[in-house]
């Protein structure tokens, strides 16, 4: 059983005496963000311009997928390197982490870099040991608990261990939560989205002789679940304001677009800066695209081609955007179809640092697809959130919806959407990969939380 104690361990590592050849790493994560909610993979409503343009300057990913089709067990994969068969929890269960877990932060700090963020965070308050200043972070600036990231028009938001008042009032009766948590703002003076964005730049700037290793874990077009109907929190529709759209989706577009206008930025920035040849960025999801806050996942086709959506784990569900951008390293215009996910990024940020990562993971570094070298492939990707099970087996993928739930297989080469149902077809690629599930889930730690 993988549990908290085997995230435990480090590497020996130097200290802050990096050497000058070491790139720059930013992570830029949107929060419930769709397979077709962006124009480079389809998308024909909203507009993104700047994020289309990192794809035909860069590398897009076709088979890319998130680490769960919640919040915080995606997170978690993230940060560790582990399926979420291998995680203490594979659902959005309470986890702080612990003062030992080895997380990608922790060992490129240790290796010499310079480690910032800024968003939703979600794996320890600020009085615990999962607090994003106690595990290896020189700045985390926005939400600690994920349920209060809900709310765009916040009280306070945190730097490091201390609470930032802002200017918003916020009513907190019909949340649900304590007070502090979510809830719907009555005075709207301060969008998080943008106090992020300005503190993501200083960091940059202020870092720009490097290495430093910065995630923007932007919470658009994540729903304010407490708001209703009117969940879709933006300062202004903008080009959308006349669209003959219910309001909610106009506020989905918004959202979208100015989360692309802020990605524009920070390469601006870069550009501006002269140090874009010597930094990786990369985008992606955390996750699926809702049904939440008001909006339909459906309006603007955000699923794509696939099937399912948030809590899925469908394809929908889980596979997510992805886009690598580094000039005069990756091949503009490039399009890969290597089968990657989160749990492959602490291996490729150490590779990219020139470390080694910790020998235990479930990650395959993905840095050798970046450069367009030979590139090692999986197995299998696992999954488990709340009884269902996925497994992914080169283009083969199992699926069961439930512990009394039937096994599904599709052939994700010939049929990505999910439609053709092959497990009778099939019944000795079935059952190899059954057992291979099994002994996952055997070897694993509990399913728990909600």
């Amino acid at each position: 059983m993988v549990a908290a104690a085997v995230l435990a361990g480090g590497l020996s590592l130097p200290g802050r005496a990096a050497a000058a050849s070491q790139p720059n790493i930013i992570y830029v994560m949107a929060d419930d963000l769709g397979y077709g909610d962006l124009g480079c993979y389809g998308q024909e409503e909203i507009k993104t311009p700047n994020i289309d343009q990192l794809a035909s300057e860069g590398m897009r990913f076709t088979d890319h997928y998130s680490g769960q089709t919640v919040c915080r067990p995606s997170r978690l994969s993230l940060r560790t390197g582990y399926h979420t068969g291998h995680t203490p929890i594979g659902s959005n269960a309470d986890y702080d982490l612990a003062p030992n877990d080895r997380i990608t932060a922790k060992l490129l700090g240790e290796a010499g870099y310079a480690v910032g963020g800024v968003g939703k965070w979600a794996l320890g308050e600020a009085d615990t040991t999962g607090a994003p200043h106690k595990q290896g972070f020189d700045l985390w600036y926005g939400y600690l608990n994920q349920v209060a990231a809900h709310n765009y028009w916040p009280e306070f938001l945190w730097r490091n261990g201390q609470k930032i008042a802002l200017e918003n009032e916020v009513d907190y009766a019909d949340s649900g939560y304590a007070k502090g948590l979510s809830g719907v703002a009555t005075k709207k003076v301060d969008y998080s989205h943008d106090l992020m964005t300005r503190e993501a730049l200083r960091f940059i700037r202020k870092h720009q002789n490097g290495p430093f290793f910065f995630q923007a874990h932007y919470t658009i077009p994540h729903a304010n679940n407490q708001a209703g109907r009117h969940g879709m929190e933006v300062p202004e529709y903008g080009e959308y304001k006349d669209k003959e759209w219910p309001e909610t989706e106009k506020g989905f577009a918004a959202m979208v677009t100015r989360l692309d206008r802020d990605v524009g930025r920070i390469v601006d920035l870069l550009q501006e800066l002269g140090i874009a040849k010597e930094t990786l960025v990369i985008f992606t999801s955390d996750n699926g695209p809702h049904h939440e806050g008001g909006h339909d996942h459906a309006f603007f086709n955000s699923n794509g081609p696939l099937r399912g959506y948030k809590r899925d784990l469908y394809e929908g569900g889980i596979r997510v955007p992805m886009i690598a951008w580094w000039p005069g390293k990756i091949e503009a215009g490039s399009v890969s179809d290597h089968v990657s996910a989160f749990w492959d990024v602490m291996p490729t940020a150490c590779e990219v640092a020139g470390l080694e990562p910790p020998g235990d993971i479930d990650g395959i570094s993905f840095l050798p697809e970046l450069l367009g070298k030979p590139q090692r492939k999986h197995h299998h990707l696992y999954w488990k959130f709340k009884g269902k099970i996925a497994l992914r087996q080169g283009k083969w993928k199992l699926v069961r919806n439930g512990n009394e739930e039937a096994y599904e297989l599709y052939n994700l080469k010939k049929d990505p959407g999910e439609r053709k149902n092959l497990a009778s077809h099939r019944p000795e690629l079935l059952r190899q990969m059954k057992a291979t599930a099994r002994s996952i889930r055997k070897e694993g730690s509990a399913d728990l939380g909600f």
